[in-house]
């Protein structure tokens, strides 16, 4: 055993249990622990400008990569509740991220001392574990106990707030005698499958609704197997959205009445069983449950005991990781006396709707339709660019013309959509994945949130290509007041001073200008037959200067991107009659499949 103090400890068991990447800002209460960091050199850090933007990018970081845990450190005032939305949107999405506090000493902690707030009791609602630690003989153990928690069941935040005496206080700890607690996940039994199997062999057109819980497993190469075995058509959930490429002949297609492809919509409606696995049955995929539900039964297998029957009771429910339910689906499949049976003749249905069942994408409209811009994306940056978003018309219409091919490939604030998420969350996930494009899409309102978080990306070096569109509205909320009749305090537009002359004058901020004075660079696309071009510069800027680089594409003010409150019921708004010469089409025959099994 040796004597040292808490913090030392801390930062042991940190490097030990793999969560060696920080985001934060130092100050007084949290100090202690940055000195052991400092001592130690094994602990990355980025320092943020706002503390929520620090929880953003702990955020992006986990979702970058298997097995990683995005570390966010400050000051449990101010900087504490900064982090709130952070592990919100981490919580909703089930997302392990841990959050260190310092806070006012333990003598103190009631008597409204400078910067001391209960952040424990706030954070609590949308944690796993939050906790003020008054002893600091209990700091290993609680350190031990939130990275088991974070890693059980459906993955989620923890905070620990640790008082500054507390973390200055000598312990006695050997790391050498410090283990990882293992962490409990429940898995699907033989028998579990077999009933599961008997649902599909009674079906004549399943489909399988892959959600998050299979990245959080990874297990998208089991999905992808156990769907080649049966012919079942996939359509992954927004969360889910890479488990299967979208060129793949079982890739069904996203269902939902606003993040969806309309033949993703259009083979649901004729499924009549649904097997969830990993999914919430969020209402943005299902809209009206009547119609989502009439004429079809319901596997729902999700990790979490409390989510089976929690927005409807399935005709069947597991309680399972994803991917040890995968396995025991391929085990039984493969084991199953007569075998499984053939579903290629309603994949090639499914298939055929993906060949003709599209939204027009190539507008040549001056200003600029958002539609071309997802099509010049698809373009430009291919099959292995990571994409980031969060909520809005940007990212609703970037789900339904974007393709994603991989797993941790779109990385999206799903249930929560916090505005400013995307920007640091993009900075979190380029840090996972150093070298690789990852390309942030955000509207301009999103994108002005966390603005100064591009200066993190220049000072750190931490480069990413960050499309920014532009309509100088607040799209979606503006889209939603029509139901209201009315346009009113959604729009952003202002004539600027500084922009006289220019296209985009009449647009309010100048995003150009803003980003160059945060130390990146940045472009402006107003002709639609630029976009490709604007978007190879800014990869090439990227990738010479180390920096974010910003593209603004000015749009047309107003846009009504399809949606609907049933899955029967979207409303569309532009041209239908088009398949995009980029469309992920795949018409590779069904026969190689069946044959394969």
């Amino acid at each position: 055993m040796t004597r040292m103090r808490a913090v030392d400890a801390v930062v042991l068991i940190l490097e030990k249990e793999g969560a060696t990447e920080t985001f934060g800002l130092p100050g007084a209460a949290i100090n202690p622990l940055y000195s052991a960091m400092k001592a130690h050199g094994g602990i990355r850090h980025t320092l943020a400008r706002h503390v929520e933007g620090a929880s953003h990018m702990a955020d992006g970081y986990t979702r970058s990569a298997p097995g990683n845990i995005g570390v966010c450190l400050g000051t449990s005032g101010p900087a504490g509740t900064d982090m709130i939305t952070g592990l919100y949107a981490a919580a909703a999405d089930s997302q392990p991220i841990l959050c260190i506090t310092g806070q006012a000493p333990v003598a103190v902690l009631d008597k409204e001392d400078f910067q001391a707030v209960d952040i424990a009791s706030i954070a609590k609602p949308v944690t796993k574990m939050a906790k003020t630690v008054l002893e600091a003989g209990q700091v290993p153990g609680v350190f031990q106990t939130a990275f088991q928690l974070m890693r059980s069941a459906r993955p989620g935040p923890v905070l620990i707030d640790l008082p500054i005496d507390v973390q200055q206080t000598e312990i006695e700890f050997d790391i050498d005698a410090y283990e990882p607690l293992a962490p409990a996940k429940p898995a699907a039994t033989s028998a579990q499958a077999e009933k599961i199997l008997d649902l599909i062999a009674e079906a004549e057109h399943p489909i399988i609704i892959a959600g998050g819980g299979i990245i959080n497993a990874d297990a998208a190469d089991r999905l992808v197997e156990f769907a080649e075995l049966t012919s079942i058509p996939v359509s992954p959930t927004l969360m889910g959205w890479g488990v299967i490429p979208d060129d793949h002949p079982l890739a069904a297609g996203m269902v939902g009445i606003q993040t969806h492809v309309r033949y993703g919509n259009a083979s649901f409606l004729e499924s009549d069983l649904v097997i969830g696995i990993g999914n919430r049955w969020a209402n943005r995929h299902t809209g009206n449950l009547e119609v989502y539900r009439k004429g079809r039964k319901f596997v729902h297998i999700d990790i979490a005991p409390t989510q089976i029957g929690r927005v409807f009771a399935p005709d069947y429910g597991v309680a399972s990781d994803a991917g040890a339910a995968l396995d025991a689906l391929l085990a039984a499949a493969r084991s199953r006396s007569g075998g499984v049976p053939d579903f290629t003749g309603w994949a090639r249905e499914c298939t055929a709707r993906k060949s003709t069942e599209h939204r027009k994408t190539n507008f040549t409209d001056v200003p600029i339709k958002p539609q071309r811009v997802y099509q010049e994306m698809n373009q430009a940056f291919g099959r292995d660019v990571t994409y980031v978003s969060t909520i809005g018309l940007s990212q609703i219409a970037g789900a339904q013309m974007l393709h994603v091919y991989r797993p941790r490939h779109w990385i999206n604030a799903g249930q929560a959509g916090p505005l400013g998420w995307t920007g640091p969350a993009a900075l979190g996930v380029a840090k996972g994945k150093p070298g690789e494009t990852v390309v942030a899409l955000s509207g301009d309102y999103d994108f002005q949130f966390m603005i100064e978080e591009l200066a993190v990306g220049a000072q750190h070096q931490i480069p990413y290509v960050h499309v920014v569109v532009n309509n100088s509205y607040l799209g979606l909320i503006r889209q939603s007041q029509r139901g209201f009749e009315m346009d009113y305090e959604v729009s952003l537009a202002f004539e600027n001073i500084n922009t006289a002359g220019s296209a985009s004058s009449g647009y309010g901020v100048d995003h150009v200008a803003v980003a160059q004075g945060l130390g990146c660079k940045a472009l402006r696309v107003e002709d639609p037959e630029l976009i490709g071009e604007g978007l190879r510069v800014a990869k090439e800027l990227m990738d010479e200067h180390q920096v974010p680089v910003v593209v603004e594409v000015i749009l047309e003010r107003v846009t009504n991107i399809s949606m609907g409150t049933a899955l029967d019921q979207i409303n569309e708004f532009e041209t239908l009659a088009q398949t995009p010469a980029d469309a992920p089409t795949a018409l590779s025959p069904m026969g190689e499949l069946a044959a394969a099994k």
